[in-house]
């Protein structure tokens, strides 16, 4: 024990860039207060619906800005030796892991990608007989059971494979589609085994049934066979199918295999099921009658491991006597694979994960990303469990196909087991919102729990996000709702958040779930100072007023703020340029979507569900998306609000150079801060005027929101032009 005291589990370092920041914030707080005494005196002087809207849109900023500035008050870097984890415990005292993995429309999450990610962490460098992994098919679909019937026979071949060859990239699709595979002995075999795998599960998922000639043994025939006319994606019975079992099923070698359960929680018309949270909710409980692990792990289907030692880094923190004891979970980054060079997309999301959580990390902890956190069991059981089985001390020593063990799982994974019980509010992950990832860790924060972020140089997962721009927009939109949930609820961290967990850290959260108020400024940005232009009208002070140099240093400072962090956490600068102008499109778009939505909901008149974003890419799709170009195609209004910034503020700018070069010699000095900002939304804006005029491929912008998209903003200039 004295030698563990020496060789610490892991290490913690306040970033040098954390007094940089602070200095910073102080000054540019300085000149926003400026900025607004400056509108405040305006408007008593001479107020005007211009000089309102103005003030509106610099006080969100504001807001925003200032909420922003939480997270670079404390940027924490962490660092974790493995090595010296046999120093505190021996593999035999390792606690237990239960893998709880999401999956739901096998047509929008193809079966083979969770197939994939299951493979990858069954083949954990890992004790074998504390490991075992849970799939919740959301869906309730026969096709993906039979996923993993195959994936449960190729696991008894890629599970030695790994062990015997120590590969590292343990998901088979990223193993043999890498550009350079390690060749072993045995690869060219097992590759045949999976893409004869591969092949069967996508006839099945193609066909939409699955042919007798599958079926191997009658087990498998009794399973599929509970799929009647009666069993839909929306009202069936529960499902817990064990498709390996430790102690029982071994691999070709003779070694144990993890266990491998399918779970289908019961589904009815006449019970709300709440989303992702009720899913991962029914896992929980289900994990806990047969195996209980005191340690939990998340993963979306898509998200596969990428380094077999992961549980060990999480170890580190979770079995270290020296971290506070309120731990609740070590979070790891979401890192995506198959983005482009340039991420056109922003999709990488890598200003979030490389800055933000790292200054979260020196707060009361990073929060839960919605995959990839490594979880304390007891963080669920917010109160006295209700029933045995459900007790968060029980060991469970039982066969998991034991017939009392599987009549418990089936109860618990009813639809009807929540009723009159803590789950959703003081137990599990908490349901309110449909970011319900953030919303349990922001009131297991609130409750005193800590966490940590763990950023290993080789990402722990990997997984794929969106390649068209239409499922990118969705996607906001659909968190910008769920978001704003959490904003307005009872547990807003603006208020809540503030007293429970404190003022920085409720900064944080407040910075997150009120991202869709974004729209707000932004959207008055892209429009007021182009119409005003068209109309040869000056709202902004002339180059000569003092408060021209407050608007041009108040901009460069936040673009040059945000563009050192993105460059400094290894981004180049063609990636920030498209990070940043993603944003902005779905600020304009998703944003404003996600707003009226969220208030359209708050009065009744809209219920947004979740849409699964799809996972099915085309091959032409990919390959324009490979070439850096934008993909739109869908006739969708999401596109709308872009489009029209988009033509309002190249007509503007036109205009503006027109006025000053033809028309109105010396103007410049007034319409200069418009001109600069309509050619700034111009030059942004390239890809729609590509996807407009210039492209005729199946991703270039639809014709009817091109003519709907001129008709709104010829609208919107003729009502500027009474206002102005």
């Amino acid at each position: 024990m004295a030698r563990s005291q020496t060789l610490p589990l892991h290490t913690k370092m306040l970033m040098p860039r954390a007094g940089i920041n602070r200095a910073f914030a102080l000054v540019y707080s300085c000149a926003i207060l400026a900025l607004l005494y400056h509108h405040f005196t305006g408007l008593l002087r001479s107020a005007s619906m211009v000089s309102i809207f103005l003030l509106l849109a610099d006080s969100v900023l504001a807001f925003m800005w200032a909420t922003a500035q939480a997270f670079r008050m404390y940027p924490t870097y962490r660092q974790v030796f493995i090595e010296h984890l046999e120093h505190y415990a021996k593999e035999e005292d390792y606690p237990g892991l239960d893998v709880l993995i999401c999956t739901s429309d096998p047509y929008k999450e193809p079966p083979m990608g969770a197939v994939n990610t299951a493979l990858s962490v069954m083949a954990y460098d890992y004790p074998t007989e504390k490991l075992s992994v849970y799939v919740s098919d959301d869906g309730g679909s026969k096709l993906t059971l039979f996923a993993f019937m195959e994936a449960a026979r190729f696991a008894a071949h890629w599970l030695p494979y790994c062990r015997k060859n120590n590969v590292v990239e343990r998901c088979p699709e990223a193993h043999f589609g890498s550009p350079d595979p390690p060749r072993f002995t045995e690869t060219d075999q097992i590759k045949m085994m999976y893409e004869s795998m591969r092949e069967r599960v996508e006839n099945v998922v193609k066909s939409g049934s699955i042919s007798h000639d599958y079926i191997t043994n009658e087990e498998e025939n009794e399973a599929l066979g509970r799929w009647t006319d009666g069993f839909t994606p929306h009202n069936h019975p529960p499902v817990v199918q064990v498709l390996l079992e430790n102690g029982k099923d071994k691999d070709v070698s003779g070694h144990g295999v993890p266990n491998l359960v399918y779970v289908s929680r019961e589904k009815s018309r006449d019970s709300p099921h709440h989303f992702k949270a009720g899913a991962l909710n029914a896992l929980l409980r289900v994990s806990a009658t047969m195996t209980n692990a005191p340690v939990i792990l998340n993963l979306d289907s898509d998200m596969h491991s990428n380094d077999p030692q992961t549980p060990l880094r999480a170890l580190c923190y979770l079995l270290d006597p020296s971290m506070d004891p309120k731990l609740s979970y070590v979070q790891f980054p979401q890192v995506f694979h198959g983005i482009n060079k340039d991420d056109i997309y922003g999709a990488a999301m890598r200003h979030w994960f490389e800055v933000l959580m790292s200054g979260m990390d020196g707060l009361v902890g990073p929060i839960i990303a919605g995959s990839g956190g490594f979880f304390r069991r007891r963080v669920f059981y917010g109160c006295p469990s209700e029933a045995p089985e459900m007790d968060q001390d029980l060991r469970v020593s039982h066969s998991i196909k034991s017939r009392d063990v599987l009549a418990m799982a089936h109860n618990v994974a009813g639809c009807k087991y929540e009723n009159q019980t803590e789950w959703g509010r003081n137990m599990g992950f908490r349901y309110g919102s449909l970011v319900e990832d953030l919303y349990t860790s922001c009131l297991l924060h609130s409750e005193g729990w800590k966490s940590v972020n763990c950023n290993p140089k080789r990402p722990a997962f990997l997984g794929k996000s969106p390649i068209n721009l239409h499922d990118c927009l969705n996607q906001a939109m659909r968190w910008s709702v769920g978001l704003l949930e959490v904003a307005f609820s009872r547990y807003s961290p603006i208020t809540f958040g503030v007293r429970s967990i404190g003022l920085l850290s409720g900064l944080c959260y407040a910075s997150v779930t009120f991202w869709a108020i974004w729209a707000i400024p932004i959207t008055i940005y892209a429009f007021l100072p182009q119409l005003a232009l068209l109309n040869s009208a000056s709202i902004f002070p002339k180059t000569s007023n003092p408060w021209f140099w407050v608007y041009v240093a108040l901009f460069l400072g936040a673009y040059g703020q945000e563009y050192l962090e993105y460059v400094l956490s290894c981004g180049s600068t063609q990636r920030w340029w498209n990070y940043q102008r993603a944003w902005m499109m779905r600020v304009l778009s998703s944003f404003s979507f996600g707003l009226v939505e969220y208030l359209l909901k708050s009065i009744g008149l809209s219920s947004m569900g979740f849409n699964v974003t799809s996972k099915v890419v085309e091959e032409e799709q990919r390959k324009r998306y490979q070439q850096g170009i934008f993909e739109f195609g869908v006739a969708s209004p999401i596109f709308l609000p872009i489009t029209m910034a988009a033509i309002i503020n190249l007509v503007a700018f036109l205009s503006g150079i027109a006025q000053v070069c033809f028309f109105r010699q010396g103007s410049i000095e007034g319409l200069l801060l418009q001109i600069l900002l309509a050619g700034f939304g111009m030059v942004n804006c390239w890809p729609i005027y590509e996807a407009m005029v210039l492209r005729t491929d199946e991703g270039k912008m639809p014709l009817k929101v091109t003519l709907v998209s001129i008709v709104l903003a010829w609208a919107l200039y003729l009502a500027s032009s009474v206002a102005f």
